[in-house]
């Protein structure tokens, strides 16, 4: 672990503060007519999803924490529990699927993910940015919906709602950005 001062902190650091692990994800740097300059941080605890803003004065130091993340094959779904296989050593791991929020439908079998490790301890699951999924069900196109910013709604296979091109029918494979949950181009 690094020690940094409180104005070297930036979106995306992971911070031991208060006992815990946290994830900076808001870093606002505040310099005041008065006093000495400090570090608006809105932090997000890894293990429960607190959030908690805090301000660090530069002189101030905090641990950062480096952590490791290591690309694991999905295998299956058991009582709450996803499953992932280590490629290199064949060993499993059983994380919560609440690690993966809304994502969780864009998870797919065989999908290799990068689970992020505190030591020994699995803190979250990435899944890959594009998606392949197909459209289960969708509007007909109607005559003249053919303008180049018209969307129609659709239902995936995971049964995500996403809106989709006129032009990209039912039974069609598309490809769905996991982050902002909208169509990118067809597959």
């Amino acid at each position: 672990m690094a020690r940094i001062n409180g104005n070297e902190i930036k979106p995306g650091f992971v911070l031991e503060h208060d006992g815990g692990l946290w994830a900076a994800v808001k870093v606002n740097h505040v310099k005041p007519g008065k006093g000495g300059a400090f570090a608006q941080v809105e932090l997000k605890n890894l293990r429960d999803g607190r959030k908690l803003n805090e301000r660090f004065r530069s002189e101030d130091k905090v641990e950062q924490v480096q952590l490791e993340f290591k690309d694991q094959q999905f295998l299956y779904e058991s009582d709450g529990k996803l499953v992932f296989m280590d490629s290199a050593t064949f060993e499993q791991t059983e994380l919560d699927a609440d690690l993966l929020g809304d994502r969780r439908p864009f998870l797919q079998d065989g999908m290799t993910a990068a689970v992020e490790y505190y030591g020994d301890e699995p803190l979250s699951v990435r899944i890959p940015q594009k998606v392949v999924c197909r459209v289960a069900e969708t509007e007909p196109v109607l005559n003249g919906q053919t303008a180049a910013k018209s969307f129609k709604p659709a239902i995936l296979d995971n049964g995500v709602r996403v809106m989709i091109p006129p032009f990209v029918g039912a039974d069609e494979n598309i490809v769905v950005n996991t982050e902002t949950f909208e169509y990118s181009e067809r597959a």
